[in-house]
């Protein structure tokens, strides 16, 4: 048994803590926040969608963000205001184009991979998130759009997936409050949805039965590590700080994961890329009706929808290169509304709560999972918009090769 430490308490972070503790390990998990899952792991798309595995790293994505750049509405902005970190990941995302067959389907498989570990860890441990298994509907308005869907099928295809093009008759049926007018779609059965903050507490409490230690609303001060022994410094409220060992420590940080990267001589070149979501209150029965029970990804507008027990539904998409800025932004919000209104016009969007969130991403879309320069340090980070789909084979993974090191 070793002594691990876990710093950041999100998907990721927790996750990791459990398929250490599983290992035998005894596990800290350090968190800024007094509970799990409370910044990006908050309230995202509840998609768990390997059907959404394609990685960005295309032209296609260049040229709309130039296009929609003077649109404050627009679902990818790039703010133009310069820094360094914002152009190196721009050059490094460019100079990885060239894996984008590659890195697609190798994400394709690591999601077909997580679902089977996070669905057992749900029943092993009793967790109701609001699983909904029936499936992603993708739709497209425009033949264009369509057809570029099915060479990205292809991709999930070599990557074990199975999803099927369908009519815009046949996605009425699938999904039929849908309104609208649309080219075609194409449909993932094997994908579902549900709640990530609910999913992520509860793991974390399944984690503490098992023995691990949350460590949250515990600000991390610094970190360092060599051959002997893995370092966490927290403050204190008082001001005070205070500095433990561990055998290893795994860094799950979000966002803060570039920094704490950088003080351990390691890059990790994740950037804050803020998506938005809103959670519509289905307080009557007629808008209970008119929701959607199927989950949909909508690609021109950069959407996707969950439908969270019998009296919630989630919209959440867009991408902002804005920084590390949470600000939840009134014009960015409004698309989203306006979507909804458009898309199921029966639905009252009288209750609307909205949020925004920080998406970790690495420039080749990839998650950054393994070992660090120094001995004693791992990371798990860098999973970018499919932090909870990939979340369960990332920590089996950083697990077995925590397990497998020589750290005595």
């Amino acid at each position: 048994m070793r002594k691990i430490a876990v710093i950041g308490a999100g998907i990721t972070g927790v996750t990791t803590a459990y398929a250490l503790a599983r290992q035998g390990h005894e596990v800290t998990v350090f968190d800024r926040q007094p509970y799990a899952a409370m910044e990006t792991s908050f309230a995202n798309g509840g998609q768990l969608s390997a059907s959404n595995a394609e990685v960005w790293t295309h032209w296609s994505t260049v040229v709309k963000g130039l296009k929609w750049m003077l649109r404050r509405d627009a679902p990818l902005l790039v703010h133009p205001g310069p820094s360094w970190h914002k152009l190196s990941w721009f050059a490094q995302f460019i100079g990885n184009m060239g894996r984008y067959r590659d890195n697609t389907v190798a994400t394709t498989r690591l999601a077909i991979a997580a679902r089977e570990h996070l669905f057992a860890w749900a029943d092993e441990e009793g967790i109701d998130f609001d699983l909904r298994r029936q499936g992603i509907l993708h739709v497209y308005r425009d033949r264009a759009g369509f057809d570029h869907a099915a060479r990205v099928s292809r991709l999930l295809a070599e990557g074990g997936l199975e999803r099927r093009a369908v009519t815009p008759a046949e996605m009425r049926d699938i999904e039929p409050s849908l309104a609208g007018h649309y080219h075609g779609g194409f449909y993932t059965p094997s994908d579902s949805t549900g709640d990530i903050h609910k999913f992520t507490h509860g793991l974390a409490q399944a984690a503490r039965r098992r023995g691990v230690t949350l460590r949250l609303g515990t600000a991390v001060d610094g970190v360092d590590a060599d051959a002997q022994s893995a370092r966490v410094r927290v403050r204190q409220a008082d001001g005070t700080t205070e500095t433990s060992s561990f055998d290893a420590m795994v860094v799950c940080a979000g966002v803060a994961s570039r920094g704490i990267a950088a003080s351990l001589g390691d890059t990790v070149n994740v950037y804050p890329v803020k998506g938005y979501s809103i959670t519509v209150h289905l307080d009557d029965d007629p808008s209970r009706r008119a929701a959607p029970v199927v989950s949909l990804l909508d690609d021109e507008a950069k959407l996707v929808t969950s439908r969270l027990g019998e009296d919630r539904f989630r919209i959440a998409g867009t991408a902002e290169f804005a920084g590390e800025n949470r600000d939840i932004r009134a014009d960015r919000i409004e698309p989203l509304v306006a979507w909804v209104r458009r898309c199921f016009p029966g639905v009252a969007t009288r209750r609307v709560v909205p949020w925004a969130g920080l998406r970790p991403m690495m420039p080749d879309m990839m998650p950054r999972v393994g070992r660090g320069r120094r001995p004693r340090v791992f990371y798990n980070t860098g999973h970018g918009h499919l932090g909870w789909t990939l979340s369960a084979a990332t920590a089996e993974m950083v697990a077995g090769v925590v397990g497998s090191s020589a750290l005595a």
